[in-house]
C-alpha cells in the first residue's frame, strides 16, 4: 500500500467508484490546498486534521456540530475501514472467507465515508458566491447556466433518500460534469466519477441547528461553498481524460 493516498495518486473508494484525480505535480497541488490525505505514513487510513477551527463555518454550521461530526462520525469511519482491511487480510492468510461479504460491504461503506468526508471539509470552507473560470464554463456547458445547476444540485441533495450526499463530479471519459445523489456513502454512484464538490445530508451534519429542516441547511451551505477548491479539483481531474 502506498504511504499516502491522495486523489492525485489514483485513490479509489473501494466498491464506490469514487475515483480521485491525477495531476502533473503533487507538490504544486499540495501548496494549493486540495490534496486529500487519506492514509498515514504506514499506509493505514487516517483522518487528516481539519483545515480550520471548529467555529470557522459559523453561523452556517455551528462549532459543536463540526466537532461532533469530525470526531464521532468521520474518525470512526476511518477506524472501521482499517478494521475491515485487517479482517480481509486475516481471511486471506487463513483462507477463511466466511465473512468476506460482510467485510467487503463494510469496507465499501466506511472507506467511502472517509473519502467523502475528506472532500466535504474542503467543499464548505469558502465564501459562497458563484464559480469562476474553467468551472463556470463547464457548468454552463453541461447545465445551461449556474442558476440551473444550483437549482438541480440543491433539489437533488435535499431529496436524497434517508442519509447521504449531494455530489458534483467530473467524468473524464465523457468530459462531463454530473450531479448525483449518493445514498449512504457508496450507493447510486456512476463508476469513474471524480467528486469535486460534496454536500453532506446525514442528519449529524446539521441537526443541532436545523433539526429536520434539511432544505434550509442545504440552501445555507451555498453561502460557504468553496468554489476555488472545486475548481482546483476539476482542473486536476481534466488532464486524466488525455492520460
Amino acid at each position: 500500500m502506498a504511504t499516502r493516498r491522495t486523489f492525485l495518486h489514483n485513490t479509489a473508494a473501494a466498491g464506490a467508484g469514487l475515483l480521485m484525480a491525477k495531476t502533473h505535480s503533487a507538490d504544486a497541488a499540495e501548496s494549493a490546498g486540495y490534496v486529500d490525505k487519506l492514509t498515514d505514513a504506514d499506509g493505514k487510513y487516517a483522518a487528516a486534521p481539519l483545515p480550520y477551527a471548529y467555529d470557522a463555518l459559523e453561523p452556517v454550521i455551528d462549532a459543536r456540530t463540526v466537532e461532533l461530526h469530525y470526531n464521532f462520525h468521520h474518525k470512526p469511519a476511518v477506524t472501521a475501514a482499517n478494521k475491515a482491511e485487517d479482517a480481509l487480510a486475516k481471511a486471506r492468510d487463513t483462507n477463511d472467507f466466511t465473512l468476506v461479504k460482510h467485510y467487503e460491504k463494510e469496507l465499501a461503506f466506511q472507506l467511502s465515508s472517509h473519502i467523502l468526508h475528506t472532500v466535504y471539509w474542503t467543499s464548505i470552507s469558502g465564501k459562497g458566491g458563484e464559480p469562476k473560470s474553467e468551472l463556470a464554463k463547464a457548468i454552463d456547458k453541461n447545465f445551461g447556466s449556474y442558476a440551473k445547476f444550483k437549482a438541480q444540485l440543491a433539489a437533488a441533495t435535499i431529496a436524497t433518500e434517508a442519509s447521504g450526499w449531494g455530489v458534483v463530479g467530473y467524468h473524464p471519459a465523457m468530459d462531463k460534469l454530473m450531479i448525483l445523489q449518493c445514498e449512504n456513502h457508496h450507493k447510486l454512484t456512476a463508476w469513474g466519477i471524480q467528486p469535486i464538490l460534496v454536500l453532506d445530508v446525514f442528519e449529524h451534519a446539521y441537526y443541532l441547528t436545523y433539526q429536520n429542516r434539511r432544505n434550509e441547511y442545504v440552501n445555507q451551505l451555498f453561502n460557504i461553498v468553496n468554489w476555488d477548491n472545486a475548481s482546483m479539483r476539476l482542473h486536476a481531474a481534466m488532464p486524466a481524460r488525455n492520460a
